[in-house]
């Protein structure tokens, strides 16, 4: 096969800076990755490894690539349990759940766009435990109202969530603008159920700046 050509991946275009993305750059790579992530799911896959060094660049063009790990939505559990570069990897899937699905895509790309606006990972965990403490210092620890079947999950496996409270996202993205923590707030949730999809994200008020964006369609992320 012969592939075009791309400058660099995301990492390689990040460890080059000296200071963060704009919010202009960040909305314009996310836009891109969403819009191939949106597509995959409606086709029936998602793409279980949605890192920088998985997002190739060329100018302003973003693309998804390595769609190595990627799998059907309808596929019947068990799920492989060890997917997602580990800062990435949301919290369904660190818990070992056996039934994640599209949304964790979602979360790595809500990762992700931190990542761009702090020149440095949200949950640079060293084992799969710290990821999951960092990621309970940031959103706070769930309960069985916010999170019933991360809860349960949880317990299975003989893990407890440490008791702490959320930092607000806006103490750790201090000049990031309201429409970029929504939609980042938002795709960060515990709950996978309660992410929107990525058509939903698109329409968010930080990604319709200046666009024409139609109503979403269904992707299966739901499935």
């Amino acid at each position: 096969f012969v592939f075009e050509f791309l400058e660099q991946n995301l990492y390689e275009l990040s460890k080059s800076r000296r200071r963060a993305f704009p919010e202009c750059a960040v909305r314009n790579y996310m836009f891109h990755v969403l819009q191939g992530l949106s597509y995959m799911h409606k086709c029936g896959y998602f793409h279980r490894d949605i890192k920088p060094e998985n997002i190739l660049v060329c100018g302003d063009i973003a693309k998804v690539a390595d769609f190595g790990l990627a799998k059907e939505t309808l596929s019947r559990p068990p799920q492989t349990d060890y997917v997602s570069t580990r800062w990435y990897r949301a919290p369904e899937v660190l818990l070992r759940s056996p039934s994640y699905s599209a949304p964790i895509d979602v979360w790595a790309v809500g990762c992700m766009m931190v990542e761009l606006m702090m020149l440095r990972p949200l949950f640079p965990g060293s084992s799969e435990a710290d990821v999951l403490f960092k990621i309970c210092t940031v959103l706070g620890s769930p309960t069985a109202e916010t999170w019933r079947e991360g809860v349960k999950q949880a317990a299975l496996i003989n893990y407890r969530f440490p008791k702490v409270f959320a930092t607000p996202l806006n103490s750790i993205l201090q000049h990031a603008s309201q429409e970029s923590l929504a939609v980042i707030s938002d795709m960060l949730l515990w709950d996978p159920s309660q992410r929107p999809t990525c058509s939903e994200c698109l329409q968010y008020p930080f990604f319709r700046v200046g666009l024409d964006i139609p109503a979403p369609e269904k992707d299966g992320s739901e499935v």
